[in-house]
């Protein structure tokens, strides 16, 4: 049996899948809702199956709103209930060393598109630089979903109140919520791509990606893909 370490608690799983349940119902129900066929990004028959489906556009847009209420007070009881956690993961996230972490970043994009002749053909190592908790690419990824989850959230709540408390005056800073909300969610998508193929697809990261299940991971994993956080846990920091 390998020797295992604890990397996620039963809270942090938890809000890992609700996160992802809920940002997959907000998109679902998000796309349905435009219905501009020049912008569509499903076709005209998508949003009208959906609307059917649910008894109309007024329904759909209830629907998506009270996903994005129940997403906002999930999470907000997480960090109340799991607070340390929820500080020990901004905290390493937006914790970035410029040389070891950006070089990370250059040399795994570059090995997993070119291969490393490249690398070595200008006289780079090919091995990549340690990394803590979380990987520059996952950090990379938190940061835009924490900045963009932010934008999506507030701007969401804006969009909300906008036809039960807002006057005429605030339809020119509800427009740009609106296209906030469109950017924001953009990007976090183009970013959710890349992390399911990282996470979900890529061979080297199937122990990460069974540890979003089991708590666990095997040290031989720990110690090639976070070495930094490996040599705490032997140092017994952690």
């Amino acid at each position: 049996m390998p020797k295992m370490h604890k990397r996620h608690d039963k809270s942090d799983i938890f809000i890992h899948w609700f996160n992802a349940a809920c940002w997959l119902l907000l998109l679902l129900t998000g796309v349905a809702l435009i219905q501009n066929p020049d912008v569509n990004p499903l076709g005209a028959g998508y949003p009208k199956a959906v609307r059917f489906l649910v008894g109309g556009g007024g329904n759909l847009l209830a629907v998506h709103e009270g996903i994005g209420i129940l997403w906002i007070i999930g999470l907000a009881f997480y960090m109340v209930v799991n607070a340390r956690g929820a500080a020990f993961f901004l905290r390493e996230v937006f914790s970035v060393s410029p040389a070891r972490d950006m070089a990370w970043m250059l040399k795994k994009m570059v090995l997993m598109t070119l291969g490393p002749k490249p690398l070595k053909m200008l006289g780079m190592d090919t091995e990549l630089p340690d990394q803590g908790y979380y990987n520059m690419g996952q950090k990379a990824f938190a940061q835009a979903s924490v900045v963009g989850g932010v934008v999506i959230a507030v701007t969401g709540v804006v969009m909300y109140l906008s036809g039960r408390t807002f006057g005429a005056a605030a339809v020119g800073w509800v427009s740009w919520a609106v296209t906030l909300h469109f950017v924001a969610v953009g990007l976090v998508f183009a970013g959710l791509l890349v992390h399911i193929y990282m996470a979900a697809i890529s061979p080297d990261e199937k122990p990460g990606f069974r540890s979003m299940f089991t708590g666990r991971v095997p040290d031989d994993y720990a110690k090639h893909h976070h070495k930094l956080w490996w040599n705490k846990i032997n140092a017994g920091e952690e």
